[in-house]
């Protein structure tokens, strides 16, 4: 640690070599007769394979990424330190991070979910990888109902239950897309808003920033202003906050307004309610049957859509695991689901449609089931079952119209959508009988041509006219892979094919010894001997050893 406060872990500064896989699409699995060409990705397999799998195609094309990491909650290593079992998952979650950085697009956003025994040192980690100043909010959102379980804890007397969650929101910074906050109504009605004009309709309203004052009050003529409490007795209306709420962008408050008032004092009107334009440029509306023998007459209309509603705070207090969240999709994710609307809210905050949205801990597939319904792109990965029984699941159910829970009623689902399953590749590298490095006999050619051109950054992109511009790079360079064995024919031929400023890299289980120098813009590598020391072949897991994920405590909804 050199002149910075940091913090240190066993195998912080280890490598995690990790080996560039490739996605092979499972069409039995993939439900795309909606679209054909789809690029929402559904992914099983190891997240942070996945992830290295993504990082060439996809590095600076994710607008926001969500995850909800396990927590490290259980003893994975009962016969292990518990700072090496915390080591390991400080290391292994480092690793993601930095992939997801990657992946972010420049004016991105990241929200990331975790409880309160790793909060701290992966804020420290963020603040690493993103930068402490753009570290945006961290955000804490209800999870859990007081009761259950944890509250045994609370009746002995040992601590608080524990209700809350964190989402640390981190901006990439490099570039700035501002967050469209939500407006929420506010916590209970003000009883000061306690008018109403009958005849207005809410389309109404939002034309009148359109108009001119004369338009306005045309539309006015005749419009009755009345108290609340008799409207609702003269229409049979129950009053609930809901139904006000509704009718918010009809329903008013009055106050005082001296220069109103002595403006308007000694005029005569024909009509009720008048519109006039402030000096800012903006609508107001005042009452012209009010008391002129007042001392302070109430005669100014203040709307109560304009004025009940704040905008959510880092206190999500709004949204809880409360009713019906655990039916939510369709699938049983024993309390562990979290609800549709909170990533809604992060979803609209932080994209428009059309924007890619990543979710690598997919869980049940909630990101990706709130993604389709609010036309959004989006990747999700899951390295469990879970990919089958409950993501993809819940998925078909979202693109058929089926499920209704959750957002659905709330956008007006219907259906539609699609997205590609794809499985992580196997190994490209194993050991065979006698414990030789050997190539896998699983892949074919085109497997292992595209899979060496990801290990050697290029691109595979076979070209119609020349076989060996298989794989292309950048500046001219190319690469041709090949079981064959490359003898002096083969690369006179190709030379002869290639103008003075192409670059050529050909990769083979053999060549001949007397043409590995032969040309200066051709080089020569031996499978899989130019591979081995580059990444950990054979490895298929590199999962969090957690023992214990979250559980919630949800209240159920009998209704759902």
């Amino acid at each position: 640690m050199a002149n910075k406060l940091e913090l240190t872990w066993i195998g912080k500064e280890d490598e995690v070599k990790l080996e560039p896989r490739l996605l092979v699409e499972d069409s039995n699995k993939s439900n795309c007769i909606n679209d054909p060409n789809t690029e929402n990705m559904i992914i099983h397999g190891d997240n942070l394979l996945a992830l290295k799998a993504l990082e060439k195609k996809y590095a600076g094309q994710v607008k926001c990424i969500y995850i909800d990491p396990p927590y490290n909650t259980g003893s994975a290593f009962e016969h292990y330190d518990d700072n090496l079992e915390h080591s390991i998952w400080l290391t292994l979650m480092k690793a993601r991070i930095e992939i997801l950085y990657k992946l972010l697009a420049n004016d991105g956003w990241m929200f990331v979910q975790i409880d309160d025994n790793e909060l701290a040192y992966l804020t420290v980690i963020m603040d690493e990888i993103f930068g402490r100043n753009n570290r945006v909010n961290i955000i804490s959102v209800n999870m859990n109902s007081l009761s259950g379980v944890k509250m045994t804890h609370v009746i002995n007397g040992k601590r608080f239950p524990a209700q809350k969650e964190y989402i640390l929101l981190y901006k990439k910074g490099i570039a700035f897309s501002p967050l469209k906050i939500e407006k929420i109504n506010k916590k209970q009605w003000d009883k000061e808003y306690n008018l109403i004009i009958p005849e207005l309709s809410e389309s109404q309203f939002d034309s009148f920033h359109e108009l001119s004052d004369s338009e306005v009050n045309e539309i006015l003529k005749g419009m009755r202003l009345m108290s609340l409490s008799s409207y609702a007795k003269d229409n049979q209306i129950d009053l609930t906050d809901e139904w006000k709420w509704n009718n918010s962008y009809r329903i008013f408050g009055s106050k005082s307004n001296k220069p109103l008032v002595q403006k308007y004092k000694t005029e005569e009107f024909e009509q009720i309610i008048y519109c006039y334009t402030n000096n800012d440029g903006n609508k107001r509306f005042f009452r012209t049957d009010f008391n002129r023998d007042a001392k302070d007459p109430r005669i100014e209309l203040v709307q109560a859509k304009a004025n009940s509603t704040v905008y959510v705070s880092d206190n999500w207090i709004d949204i809880s695991n409360d009713g019906g969240v655990a039916q939510e999709g369709g699938v049983s994710f024993a309390k562990s689901k979290k609800p549709e609307k909170i990533l809604m809210r992060i979803l609209k905050t932080a994209t428009n449609e059309g924007d890619l949205v990543l979710d690598s801990f997919l869980g049940s597939g909630t990101t990706a089931a709130v993604a389709q319904k609010l036309n959004r792109r989006y990747i999700g990965i899951e390295m469990g079952d879970h990919a089958y029984t409950h993501c993809k699941t819940r998925l078909d159910r979202v693109i058929d119209g089926s499920d209704q829970g959750g957002i659905s009623r709330i956008v007006n689902w219907q259906g539609g959508g699609a997205y590609k399953f794809y499985e992580l590749a196997p190994s490209l590298i194993k050991k065979d009988l006698f414990d030789e490095h050997v190539i896998n006999p699983d892949y074919d050619a085109d497997m292992l041509a595209s899979a060496v051109a990801l290990h050697e950054g290029f691109l595979y992109q076979p070209d119609s006219n020349y076989f060996w511009k298989q794989s292309i790079g950048s500046e001219n360079s190319y690469l041709f892979v090949t079981t064959r064995h490359v003898n002096t024919q083969i690369i006179d031929s190709i030379q002869s094919t290639m103008q003075d400023n192409e670059y050529l890299i050909i990769a083979c289980k053999s060549f001949s010894r007397e043409i590995g120098n032969k040309y200066k813009n051709i080089t020569i590598k031996k499978l899989p001997q130019m591979l081995l020391d580059r990444c950990e072949f054979n490895k298929e897991n590199y999962n969090l050893n957690i023992v214990n994920p979250p559980i919630y405590e949800y209240e159920e909804d009998e209704n759902e």
